[in-house]
């Protein structure tokens, strides 16, 4: 049973004019292996990342960090979660889809009951 879907948008040259602008926030938002990622990326996973809580409606739960993105080893990306976030998810499926192309990326969460 579907629990919830998010989508988000983000114009790859703002989100880097923000990174840019504020130093401190591609730490803030980003793991360590995250913030290694080229914009476009960086840009995917922050989308990924409020997509989320859109689809989790768990805005007073989340950290930045407790959502890392990955890459499987077939290029899918996942989520891999921690701290408060981790136990929200229990029972959950969480499907992560990004994309990004023409100045734009975007992600879409689907949260399923399983």
């Amino acid at each position: 049973m579907i629990e919830g879907i998010g989508i988000d948008v983000v114009d790859i040259a703002r989100f880097q004019e923000s990174l840019d602008r504020t130093p401190a926030l591609r730490e803030r938002i980003f793991t360590e292996r995250e913030a290694l990622l080229k914009v476009s990326s960086l840009a995917a996973r922050f989308a990924a990342k409020e997509a989320l809580v859109k689809a989790l409606d768990a805005r007073d739960l989340f950290s930045w960090h407790d959502a890392a993105v990955i890459n499987q080893e077939s290029g899918k990306p996942a989520f891999i979660f921690t701290g408060a976030l981790a136990a929200r998810v229990a029972g959950l499926k969480v499907h992560l889809t990004l994309s990004h192309d023409a100045g734009i990326a975007s992600a879409m969460v689907v949260i399923e009951r399983i």
